[in-house]
């Protein structure tokens, strides 16, 4: 029996909040570190989003699944790993949780609570990189979830930490960190008015890969890791 709904949604709304910290905490830091070397920040950013996804995966797995992302609670929904009325919740929490992670981060490093991005994200290249971004992360997910807990947190916070660099968007692949990352005019932020063509494409990818993998690993076969 999985946990009480309640501590689920508490959990993945703790873990989307350590989540969007780590991203735009080190964001920050990274540009204030880097003295204008962009590839030196991303490199920081990545390194440090890629080990918090292992901890925060790790850790929360065991309470609600440690999706942290709209996308991978539908694709769990839709192999019936996850109850559907339960998906609102989850839904709600990860936004919120990713909301408060944005502001936390912006109050750590002196910067007003919230204050809209201006890093212009556009472009048919950008929205093709996050369709491409969110169908590799929901394949990884659904392909490794066959495995151990530890196994999905090393290859989901090693994929996203590749997405980083082959993807021309540096690989969002989630709603909720998307509109949480249109809160912080820093170096992970993204442009609110950019926001809905991310989610769009992100929701496209997550599509794609559903019917993929209904296909390549029917849900009977795959193991339920919460």
């Amino acid at each position: 029996m999985p946990p009480p709904l309640a501590k689920r949604v508490v959990a993945e709304a703790l873990g989307t909040f350590f989540l969007l910290a780590a991203v735009v905490g080190s964001g920050i830091m990274a540009e204030r570190l880097a003295n204008g070397n962009t590839a030196l920040a991303l490199l920081a950013n990545t390194a440090a989003t890629g080990a918090a996804l292992i901890a925060l995966i790790i850790s929360f797995a065991p309470v609600s699944g440690a999706h942290f992302n709209p996308v991978v609670t539908l694709s769990f929904a839709f192999r019936r790993v996850l109850l559907w009325r339960e998906v609102p919740f989850y839904l709600v929490a990860q936004v919120a949780g990713g909301i408060g992670g944005v502001m936390a981060a912006n109050l750590m490093f002196g910067l007003p609570v919230v204050f809209a991005s201006h890093h212009s994200r556009t472009g048919t290249g950008q929205l093709f990189s996050e369709f491409i971004a969110t169908l590799g992360l929901v394949s990884v997910i659904v392909a490794a979830s066959r495995s151990t807990i530890s196994v999905v947190a090393v290859a989901v916070g090693t994929y996203i930490s590749a997405a980083y660099w082959f993807t021309a968007s540096t690989s969002f692949a989630n709603p909720a960190v998307t509109v949480a990352r249109s809160m912080s005019d820093t170096f992970a932020g993204i442009r609110p008015a950019d926001v809905f063509g991310f989610v769009l494409a992100q929701l496209a990818g997550s599509v794609a890969a559903m019917v993929l993998f209904r296909w390549l690993i029917p849900p009977k076969s795959q193991g339920m890791e919460n």
